[in-house]
C-alpha cells in the first residue's frame, strides 16, 4: 500500500468556497461558532459544530448532534453546495499569512503506515475526543477534518509544486481572520505518478496536528475492517484526510503559560526559588524569548528575564531539552506544585497567535498570578522526539496558520 495517494475530494463549487471555508472545528468553542456561523448558511461549521443549530448547552458529544450533522452534510449535497470530483486527484493548498507562506499537498494517507508508525505522532490522545472524531467520521462516512503532517523538504517537490501554483488557483478566499486559502487541483497523470513515487521513497511523515483525527481514522478502518467480509485494503477507509507541508516552510509559535496562584509562596520567595536553575534579571520591556533556554515571566506587574542554567539542561534527552519541559521541570512542577498540565486546572495555556499583552491581561486581572513566555519548539525538535518514540508535554506546539475545514474532505466509500 502506497505512503498516500489521490482521492476524488469533496469540495465546494469554487464560487462556493468562501461561504463554506470554516475555522477547524477544535478551536472554537460552541458558542464562538454559533455566532460565526450567524447568517451563513452554508459554513461548514454546521457540519463541524453542529451543537451550533441545537438549543444552546446541548452537549456537543449527544447522539443528536452527529444527527444532525449528517442532516446539515446532506443538505449540502443534495444543494450541490458540495461537490464530489469526477476522479481522484491531489491537491495544492497555499496559507498565507502576512510575510508567511507555506503550500502543502492534499492527500490521503494511508492507516497502514500511521499505525506502524511510519507516520510518527509525538502527542498523547484523550479518550474523549478521540471518540468524538470516531463517531463524526464514522456518521457523516467522510474525513471532513484535515491531519497536518509534515515531510522533510524535497527540491523535486519544490518544483512540482512550483510549476503547479504558476498557475491560477481554483480557489482563492481570504478568511475572516485574514489569512488567504489558496487551492489547486493536481490532475496531469505524470505529476500525480511523480508525487507518489517521491513520497513512497522518504522514510516518514510526522504529525504536527490532528492526532486525535489521525487516532480515530484508524479505529474507524479497524471497525469497517471487521465488518467488511471482502475487505481488499484498497478501501477509501484505509486512508486518512491529510495536509503535508515540507519541514522549512512550517511555522510554529510559541505556547506559553499562565499559573493561578504561588503555591503558598510570596512573590520574593518565588523569584529566589528560581535562582537555583535560572538567572533571574528584571526588565523594562514585556520579555519575547530569542532563543531556547530562554523565558520571560510577568509577576506583580514586572517582567523579568530567565535563562536556564546550563548545568539544568539534560544533555541527550530530547523531550526534557524541550524548553516546555525545562520550565516545568525547574519552576512549575517543583515551586508551583503542578505535576499534571494536561489535568491541573491552575494551569492554562496561551497560544502566542495572541500576543505578550494577552499574559499581562490575565494576570494583572487578578485571574492568574504568574504568566511565562517561551521560545517556540522548533520542528526538528519535534521530529527528534518523534523519532525516538517519545512524547512532547502537553500544549508544546502552536501551528499558524490554521487549516480550513471544508475546502476539501474525504468520503470513505
Amino acid at each position: 500500500m502506497p505512503l498516500i495517494r489521490p482521492f476524488a475530494g469533496l469540495r465546494p463549487d469554487p464560487d462556493r468556497a468562501a461561504d463554506v471555508a470554516a475555522p477547524p472545528y477544535d478551536v472554537l468553542n460552541s458558542e464562538e461558532a454559533r455566532a460565526r456561523a450567524s447568517g451563513r448558511r452554508w459554513s461548514f461549521l454546521h457540519i463541524s459544530k453542529p451543537e451550533i443549530d441545537l438549543p444552546a448547552g446541548t452537549d456537543p458529544y449527544a447522539p443528536e448532534v452527529y444527527a444532525k450533522g449528517k442532516e446539515n452534510f446532506e443538505r449540502m449535497l443534495q444543494a450541490g453546495v458540495l461537490r464530489r470530483d469526477p476522479r481522484p486527484y491531489y491537491y495544492l493548498y497555499r496559507l498565507i499569512m502576512g510575510n508567511h507562506q507555506q503550500t502543502g499537498l492534499v492527500a490521503a494517507a494511508s492507516v497502514a503506515d500511521y499505525d506502524r508508525n511510519r507516520i510518527r505522532r509525538h502527542e498523547f490522545t484523550r479518550p474523549d475526543k478521540e471518540d468524538d472524531r470516531v463517531r463524526q467520521i464514522d456518521t457523516l462516512n467522510a474525513q471532513t477534518g484535515p491531519v497536518f503532517l509534515s515531510y522533510r523538504h524535497d527540491a523535486g517537490m519544490d518544483e512540482l509544486v512550483a510549476r503547479v501554483t504558476a498557475t491560477p488557483p481554483e480557489v482563492d478566499l481570504i478568511a475572516d481572520d485574514g489569512v488567504r486559502h489558496m487551492l489547486w487541483v493536481v490532475g496531469e497523470g505524470g505529476q500525480i505518478d511523480t508525487i507518489g513515487r517521491t513520497f513512497d521513497a522518504m522514510d516518514c511523515l510526522y504529525i504536527a496536528d490532528g492526532h486525535h483525527r489521525s487516532a480515530a481514522a484508524s479505529r474507524v478502518a479497524a471497525m469497517r475492517r471487521e465488518r467488511n467480509p471482502h475487505h481488499t485494503g484498497d478501501e477509501p477507509y484505509n486512508y486518512f484526510l491529510a495536509v503535508i507541508f515540507p519541514d522549512n516552510q512550517m511555522q510554529i509559535l510559541d505556547y506559553n503559560r499562565v499559573v493561578r496562584d504561588l503555591h503558598g509562596l510570596t512573590p520574593e520567595d518565588f523569584i529566589a526559588a528560581l535562582t537555583e536553575a535560572f538567572e533571574v534579571v528584571p526588565s523594562v520591556a514585556a520579555v519575547k524569548p530569542a532563543a531556547t533556554g530562554e523565558f520571560g515571566m510577568y509577576l506583580c506587574g514586572q517582567w523579568h528575564r530567565l535563562v536556564i542554567r546550563p548545568e539544568c539542561v539534560p544533555r541527550n534527552d530530547p523531550v526534557r531539552r524541550l524548553d516546555v519541559s525545562l520550565l516545568a521541570d525547574n519552576a512549575i512542577a517543583p515551586l508551583l506544585g503542578i505535576r499534571d498540565p494536561r489535568r491541573d486546572t491552575r494551569i492554562d495555556f496561551v497560544g502566542g497567535i495572541r500576543g505578550l499583552e494577552e499574559l499581562e491581561r490575565r494576570v494583572d486581572s487578578g485571574e492568574m498570578a504568574v504568566a511565562f513566555s517561551l521560545y517556540p519548539t522548533s520542528l526538528e525538535q519535534l521530529m527528534a522526539v518523534a523519532d525516538a518514540g517519545e512524547v512532547m508535554p502537553p500544549k508544546s506546539t502552536w501551528f499558524e496558520p490554521k487549516l480550513a475545514d471544508g475546502l476539501v474532505s474525504h468520503v470513505l466509500d
